[in-house]
């Protein structure tokens, strides 16, 4: 079990690249996270959601993503409260005190998904959360020593030296925890270094001196990681545009809720085009060619933010110039006239009066759809493919255009004039064909680009090359008792 001494310290990555490099040399693994926190979720192929993380570490190990890799997964709605999805489907929402008091009834279910991944395994990769250190919530704990004192698993330390002070981080985490939990730490990996190694040893002798622990080694910065579909929005936020004259500009309003936000990575990868994430407190550039709304884990509550920061007036303005936007799901219901939670779904009951920029209106159920699927789109006429992941019901004039074609069912909608459009489908733009011709569309020159997903499978080799190179994955594995 890999736990860090803090929250993005780089565990799901590294988590990543040890999949990929043990199943490289033959082994059968399986990443497994008892308990993770994010709105970036991902469709398994048995009809429910993990994190996106567990989705990548999955695919690194060459096969689908299942429910029981994550089997607790927490999606904020609020500062203080959290929709808890158990073993793929929603058990409830809860807010953080009542959490702590529900974690001893999830922990049977969490050992039982651990039991199955485990089951015809020759290694499990266990990605703990946040930080062992947090001593205040131990007596609950399902994410870090709870879980590996019960399912009885040896813990690697992870620390994030770009941070700065990864010696206290780790010597304090070690000061922190029990006794028995030390006995179950087999050592640590300092993560994301800059600049000479061995500039560190003195650091690697102090770690020693204080802990008894030795290292696994020391991994430099990966700076493909941007590659790679992100889990957190911290992520997000600390995106910066490269500031290259791109022929196609993407600004995306940073929604308090933003979910599926990776929709917008195989864009980020084109090089003709600059994507920018708006934060709060700033206006929706008026020269962009593209507005992408982004998911929601609450629409609602997001339109109401949106129209605080004037987006609402920036994006109708863009449309009036002639520019194109698309809304992704939470984005998508977003673009119509009205968006109802009569049962207080995403937060409390109530509505609220869409962009008006569809003719739609949407209907927040307690019925959840999550399935696989692909599709057509309408104005390319090229294939997309993803997975549908929202609670509600679209329904309106709008859909008389819709944007997709799924066999005989239609999704999704276009304005008459094909300058506004959305659809419930996650992951179009990861579809080269589709990407390349709307692109086209916006003005980008005809060809090029890059083929996304041949992109991932190349970083996740290399993150899997830079760890055999920078980490001893032999006393790795034989640590792994």
């Amino acid at each position: 079990m890999f736990q860090g001494t803090g929250s993005d310290v780089g565990k799901s990555l590294i988590c990543a690249g040890l999949c990929r490099a043990y199943t490289r040399r033959g082994l059968a693994v399986r990443p497994f996270k008892p308990q993770n926190m994010s709105n970036n979720a991902a469709v398994t192929a048995d009809g429910g959601e993990i994190g996106r993380a567990q989705a990548l570490q999955a695919r690194a190990c060459g096969i689908p993503a299942l429910t029981d890799m994550n089997p607790v997964l927490l999606k904020p709605q609020t500062d203080i409260g959290a929709q808890v999805v158990v073993q793929g489907r929603i058990h409830g929402t809860a807010r953080a005190r009542d959490y702590q008091a529900l974690k001893p009834e999830l922990l049977p279910r969490v050992l039982e998904s651990f039991g199955r991944i485990g089951h015809g395994a020759d290694l499990v990769l266990i990605e703990g959360a946040g930080s062992p250190a947090e001593v205040n919530l131990r007596a609950s704990d399902i994410a870090n020593m709870g879980f590996a004192e019960v399912a009885d698993v040896p813990v690697v330390l992870i620390g994030d030296i770009d941070r700065g002070g990864v010696i206290a981080a780790i010597v304090g985490t070690w000061t922190l925890i029990a006794d028995a939990e030390r006995a179950r730490l087999r050592g640590y990996i300092i993560n994301k270094f800059r600049g000479d190694v061995s500039l560190f040893d003195d650091g690697l002798r102090i770690i020693s001196e204080h802990t008894g622990l030795g290292g696994f080694g020391v991994v430099p910065w990966f700076a493909d990681a941007r590659r790679l579909p992100a889990e957190d929005a911290v992520a997000v936020e600390r995106h910066r545009p490269s500031g290259r004259d791109a022929p196609i500009r993407v600004a995306v309003p940073l929604l308090s809720r933003i979910a599926n936000f990776d929709d917008l990575d195989p864009l980020i990868a084109e090089p003709d085009v600059e994507v920018d994430f708006i934060a709060g407190g700033g206006p929706l550039p008026g020269d962009v060619d593209l507005i992408v709304l982004p998911g929601s884990k609450a629409t609602i509550g997001d339109l109401v933010f949106l129209r605080s920061q004037g987006w609402d007036v920036d994006i109708a303005a863009h449309v009036r110039r002639g520019g194109t936007v698309v809304g992704l799901c939470g984005g998508y219901q977003m673009l119509g006239t009205l968006v109802r939670d009569p049962g207080g779904i995403e937060g409390p009951p109530g509505e609220a009066a869409g962009l008006g920029l569809l003719d739609l209106e949407t209907t927040l159920t307690g019925d959840k759809t999550l399935t696989e699927a692909s599709a057509i789109e309408a104005m390319t006429g090229e294939e997309v493919y993803g997975y549908e992941m929202h609670v509600g019901q679209t329904s309106g004039a709008g859909r008389d255009r819709p944007m997709l074609w799924l066999g005989e069912r239609s999704d999704g909608a276009i304005s008459a004039d094909g300058r506004v459009m959305g659809c419930y489908l996650h992951g179009l733009f990861a579809a080269d064909g589709f990407r390349r011709a709307f692109l086209e569309q916006l003005g980008a020159g005809p060809g090029g680009g890059v083929s996304y997903d041949a992109e991932v499978e190349d970083t996740l080799d290399a993150l899997a090359d830079h760890l055999e190179t920078h980490l001893d994955l032999d006393r790795l594995l034989a640590a792994a008792d």
